[in-house]
């Protein structure tokens, strides 16, 4: 019987686990056979405090891996495929075993959605990108393209044209889904393009992106578009199939949170990505780690009294 059972290894799930292992709970990282999170396919990392000159991103996991396991952290690298929640005993299925704990941390994260184009898996984090606050900066005085046609795109292309000098919206449709307040502000800026009934079929380049090939699918034809970086604004798929209705999802499949960590079964507790489809950054992830670990504390000690 644990006292902690964590569920992923990224920002959210690293975090919980330093903080839990210092309070002495011993706690268990189910980290997953690709461990890390979304950070282990980024290479420079700028924006998390304590880097001035950047950081790999699998650089930055491992230290956090390493940490954890320094305070006493124990790390398994094998999936969750089933969880049993709401009973005092929690149970977490993994292909080989079965284990019994007092509490939970779900901390599994969320995937970019993508294309599932040529080029798309060679180019990532090589001008292919689903974070504009993660990687605009990057992009400066050059030409970019989003990729999608909700708020998220027109968010996305507005943040970037503080870096780019051209940013395309390219959507498949011929309107948008996006509110009509965040079409108007995308439409104001000079530096702002829509390409509507266009999708995106290829991505190409040498070492980075340097253009993608784009069809109408109207006119039925199709051109090449010279671009530096490709953004993906077509939404996130949140890693929850394993959990088989044991916990309440909103529309968009994230866990349903209640006060920022809790959940409606006491003795589990939420962090990072798999519950944040605003934000979706390594720093906020660690935020509610930490948050999810100090609460989860607390709540193991509330069963002695």
């Amino acid at each position: 019987m644990k006292d902690l059972i964590i569920i992923g290894s990224g920002p959210a799930g690293l975090t919980a686990a330093i903080y839990a292992a210092r309070a002495k709970l011993s706690p268990l990282v189910i980290a997953g056979t690709l461990w890390g999170g979304q950070l282990m396919t980024t290479t420079e990392v700028e924006n998390f405090p304590g880097f001035p000159d950047g950081i790999q991103g699998p650089e930055l996991m491992q230290r956090m891996l390493d940490q954890a396991m320094k305070f006493g952290s124990e790390i398994l690298y094998e999936d969750v495929i089933k969880v049993e929640l709401k009973s005092d005993v929690k149970k977490v299925y993994t292909h080989q075993k079965m284990f019994e704990s007092k509490s939970v941390i779900i901390s599994s994260g969320a995937m970019p959605r993508k294309l599932g184009i040529p080029g798309e898996s060679e180019f990532w984090s090589k001008g292919v990108s689903s974070c504009a606050t993660c990687d605009g900066a990057f992009y400066k005085g050059k030409q970019v393209a989003v990729i999608g046609g909700g708020d998220s795109a027109m968010e996305e292309a507005i943040f970037l044209t503080k870096f780019a000098s051209k940013v395309y919206i390219i959507h498949r449709r011929d309107q948008f889904r996006a509110s009509k307040i965040m079409v108007d502000k995308a439409a104001s800026n000079e530096k702002i393009q829509f390409i509507f009934n266009t999708e995106v079929k290829e991505i190409l380049g040498n070492q980075f992106v340097e253009k993608i090939k784009i069809y109408n699918n109207q006119e039925n034809t199709e051109s090449i578009l010279d671009v530096d970086g490709v953004f993906l604004a077509i939404g996130h798929i949140p890693m929850t199939s394993f959990l088989n209705e044991e916990l309440a999802l909103d529309e968009g499949g994230y866990i349903k949170v209640i006060n920022e960590v809790y959940t409606d079964v006491p003795g589990v507790f939420i962090a990072g990505d798999v519950q944040d489809h605003v934000f979706r950054q390594a720093i906020t992830a660690a935020g509610s780690g930490c948050k999810a670990a100090i609460a989860c504390e607390r709540w193991l000690e509330s069963l002695k009294k």
